[in-house]
């Protein structure tokens, strides 16, 4: 291993040291990883633009049973209606 020195905020090393003696390991151990997680998280590469593009589009357009086309402008308007129609069933009437 290589010997490396750092600096630390009085509150960094604070955390660093209650964490150490939480976990029961040294405080070099919980910076090797941390150290190591990012380096995982940097290897998960996130997907192009066009490859989010592509998967929304192959999920498929919403087609409403009744053939409403302005859902996604009164989804509001139709949500309330089927709630009403909801408890209008529900309420014995």
């Amino acid at each position: 291993m290589i010997r490396t020195q750092i600096q630390l905020t009085e509150e960094q090393h604070k955390f660093l040291r209650e964490k150490a003696a939480e976990y029961n390991v040294s405080m070099a151990k919980l910076v090797r990883r941390g150290v190591d997680l990012l380096a995982l998280a940097g290897q998960q590469t996130q997907p192009s633009r066009e490859e989010l593009k592509r998967r929304a589009l192959s999920i498929g357009a919403y087609e409403d049973i009744e053939g409403a086309t302005d859902v996604s402008i009164n989804h509001d308007k139709y949500l309330a209606e089927i709630y009403a129609e909801i408890l209008y069933r529900t309420s014995g009437k």
